[in-house]
């Protein structure tokens, strides 16, 4: 069993930066994947990054490219979402989640979820 607390967010102008972080308590952190998704109003649930265990592979959704670095240490049992160069279109709840699947880009891959945590944007 994982838990899973956020911590960081708030409300930005368009073109700043914030750092979101994920910290995990319970057994076997460093076994897991970490990912981050957003939920904006009104729309599902998306795939943001992803890390693997070791933190030595990274995925993004091509949206946030160049933008976004998420990173873990697992010494520390947290995962990290660095944002910058923020938009408007970045307006979301973001979540951190463990997986034990492949099946990373996929909510239902994921088999425990953080609290949620606002992130605003504005121009």
């Amino acid at each position: 069993q994982v838990q899973l607390v956020q911590s960081g967010g708030g409300s930005v102008q368009a073109g700043g930066s914030l750092r979101l972080s994920c910290a995990a308590s319970g057994r076997g952190f460093s076994d897991y994947a970490m990912g981050w998704f957003r939920q904006a109003p009104g729309k599902e649930r998306e795939f943001v990054s992803v890390i693997s265990w070791s933190g030595r592979s990274t995925i993004y959704v091509d949206s946030v490219k160049g933008r976004f670095t998420i990173s873990r240490d697992n010494a520390k049992n947290t995962v990290y979402l660095q944002m910058n160069s923020l938009n408007s279109e970045d307006t979301a709840v973001y979540y951190c989640a463990a997986t034990g699947s492949s099946s990373w880009a996929e909510v239902w891959g994921y088999d425990y979820w953080g609290q949620g945590t606002q992130v605003t944007v504005s121009s």
